[in-house]
């Protein structure tokens, strides 16, 4: 994908750039093929694809997301897709979160090039971070990261009752079905499930829509190694 062709798809998103945005994702791409080179942050380095599987990928979530919601991406790696999105969403509040200190020295960075204002980086585990932060966002995401269940289990506990988690998945099918006891446990429930198909390469993705629907034990979540090797199971089983 050019950098015009991203502009023209972006538009089928009814996502129109101003210049400002159009010069910041430009800094954005130059800098991370740039960092690229010595410290590595991402396994793509060309510029068609930062555009389709970086940038145009992770702004498929934008529709999703209200005004001023305040969201947490998870394993957020070099920014996708809540760097991506704060660069648009200028109303939104985003923390970008991920345990490895290359990535977030990167995203540092990064911001202060962007200039943004909306964005908080954190470097640290997942289940450390929400611990400290039950029930404070409005939207939770990640890309990629981690089996949903595993993510759910992240990632719920975070939400304010009546939040979104909105994991971005590849191949969800199997997946989806390991998960329904977890979510059922964490009383939460899907509410949909998008299908989108990057152009050019017409791969495959999926936005699922968890809405959390009450309370949440305030065990969860555990640490990472309980979440990994015990999958929750409902109490009369």
């Amino acid at each position: 994908m050019t950098k015009d062709e991203f502009y023209n798809y972006l538009e089928k998103l009814e996502i129109v750039l101003n210049e400002t945005q159009k010069n910041q994702f430009e800094i954005y791409k130059d800098f991370l093929l740039q960092y690229n080179e010595h410290t590595n942050v991402t396994a793509i380095r060309d510029e068609k694809s930062i555009y389709l599987k970086h940038f145009y990928d992770s702004l498929t979530l934008n529709n999703y997301l209200k005004a001023k919601d305040k969201v947490l991406d998870i394993g957020t790696g070099a920014g996708f897709p809540g760097m991506v999105l704060a660069i648009i969403c200028e109303k939104n509040y985003f923390v970008l979160l991920d345990s490895n200190h290359k990535k977030t020295d990167f995203l540092i960075a990064l911001k202060e090039k962007l200039g943004l204002k909306n964005v908080e980086i954190i470097n640290s585990r997942a289940e450390e971070y929400v611990k400290q932060h039950i029930e404070e966002f409005d939207v939770v995401t990640s890309r990629a990261v981690a089996h949903l269940r595993i993510l759910s289990e992240l990632s719920l506990p975070a939400l304010k009752i009546g939040g979104l988690f909105l994991p971005m998945k590849a191949n969800v099918a199997g997946e989806l079905k390991e998960s329904l006891e977890t979510l059922e446990v964490l009383n939460s429930k899907i509410i949909d499930k998008i299908e989108i198909c990057l152009p050019f390469e017409n791969s495959k993705r999926t936005i699922l829509k968890i809405k959390r629907m009450g309370a949440i034990n305030a065990i969860y979540p555990r640490s990472y190694d309980k979440i990994l090797k015990k999958p929750l199971k409902k109490a009369n089983k």
